[in-house]
Formats: C-alpha cells, sequence, structure tokens
C-alpha cells in the first residue's frame, strides 16, 4: 500500500516508520526491546561505529541522522565524539536520552534537518564533520522526501564532511540503490565509495545492501 493512500491533499507524504506505527501503536518499543536482546545475545552492534570511528578525526561533531534508540550515537558518544542525534520518532528519542544523556537528541523530521538544528540555510563552517545515517532509515523515508533529506544532509555537512549512508532493500524499502546514487550527486554530494556492508565488503550488482560514503 502506497504511504500516499494515508495522506490529505497538502500533507507531507508519511514514511514507512509512521504508517507502522499507525498500524501498530506499539511498534516502536518492539524496536527498542529487539536490539536490547540483540545486545543481550553479545551480536556484534558496533559495526556502523567502528567504520564512522575510523572516518573521522578526534572529537569530531557527528550527526545520528534517523538516530533511533541511540544505538549508534552512543557508540561514537563513548569513543569521544560530539554526538547529535536526531529522529522523528519522540519514543525512540526518549530512549537514547535515557541510553546517552550527555549527547544531544532532536525529535524532528529530516526533511526539516536544518532548521530544527538551528541552521537558517547552510550549515558551513559550523556543519558536521561527518553524518552516520544506518538503521535503513533512507529505505523507510517516503518517495517525495528521498531527495530532500540527501540535500538537507549536504546543507548540514561542513565543507569536506562526509556521510555514510547504509540500508538495505527489505520488503517495502523500494528506493533503489542506483536512484539513491543518483539523487546524491544531483543534490551536489560527491559519491566517494559504496560498499555492501559495515565491514566494507565490495559492492555489486545484485548485492541487497548498500554503504554509501558520501561528500561533500
Amino acid at each position: 500500500m502506497s504511504a500516499l493512500s494515508f495522506n490529505t491533499p497538502g500533507e507531507r507524504e508519511k514514511s514507512l516508520w509512521l504508517i507502522k506505527k499507525e498500524n501498530d501503536p506499539a511498534h516502536s518499543q518492539w524496536y527498542i526491546d529487539r536490539f536490547k536482546a540483540m545486545e543481550a545475545e553479545g551480536k556484534d552492534m558496533a559495526g556502523e561505529s567502528r567504520l564512522v570511528n575510523a572516518l573521522a578525526s578526534r572529537g569530531a561533531k557527528i550527526l545520528d541522522a534517523g538516530s533511533g534508540p541511540g544505538r549508534v550515537g552512543k557508540q561514537l558518544h563513548a569513543l569521544g565524539h560530539r554526538v547529535t542525534g536526531v529522529d522523528i520518532d519522540p519514543e525512540l528519542i526518549d530512549e537514547a536520552r535515557r541510553v546517552c544523556p550527555e549527547a544531544t537528541w532532536v525529535t524532528a523530521d529530516l526533511v526539516d534537518l536544518p532548521q530544527a538544528l538551528g541552521f537558517e540555510s547552510d550549515a558551513g563552517e559550523d556543519g558536521f564533520e561527518l553524518i552516520v545515517c544506518a538503521g535503513n532509515v533512507m529505505g523507510f523515508l517516503a518517495r517525495s522526501t528521498r531527495k530532500p533529506v540527501l540535500e538537507n544532509f549536504r546543507k548540514v555537512l561542513a565543507p569536506g564532511g562526509r556521510a555514510v549512508i547504509g540500508y538495505g532493500s527489505g520488503p517495502g524499502r523500494d528506493y533503489a540503490f542506483a536512484q539513491f546514487l543518483e539523487d546524491a550527486r544531483e543534490v551536489g554530494l560527491n559519491i566517494d565509495s559504496t560498499f555492501s556492508s559495515w565491514d566494507l565488503r565490495p559492492f555489486a550488482e545484485g548485492s541487497e545492501f548498500i554503504v554509501a560514503v558520501l561528500s561533500r
């Protein structure tokens, strides 16, 4: 079912995440509990933060875009980085504040990212050195908001800053990788590298996951 079917004329198209929440009000808590259980089972939960940390200078200013309950952001904070996390879901942001109160957490739609972070337009030198966008965030975005979100990533990056974006091609997430890369180029981002996993396995035709390193 298309996200558009939930909207009236003039409304912003709803993301797959918001539609899931409308259909199941317990979805956010299920998501929080799922990752807690995986962590308790001893699963490796730090692939994203290892990669981002390797790309960052020490004490880097990092944006966790679509931060969820703070899983990646809290790890980056523990590594000494200055982390700001943004997510549309207030339940997830409340959990992020609980697990890492020292970082900055903002409830906002990524379509409104510059304004939510206090930038009237281009962030310039005050922007972020790195953006990490994990957890299939790009695949959950509504079609009409995908390119504006990528444009916002460019706007809040400092000159030379990089965005590391990873998502899969699972059910309901129809953002083709080729289209994603084309959209990134069209908003002024450079495609530096593409991989098929957070541990940098090669990206190839038929890959079901992409990790793209983009730069401003």
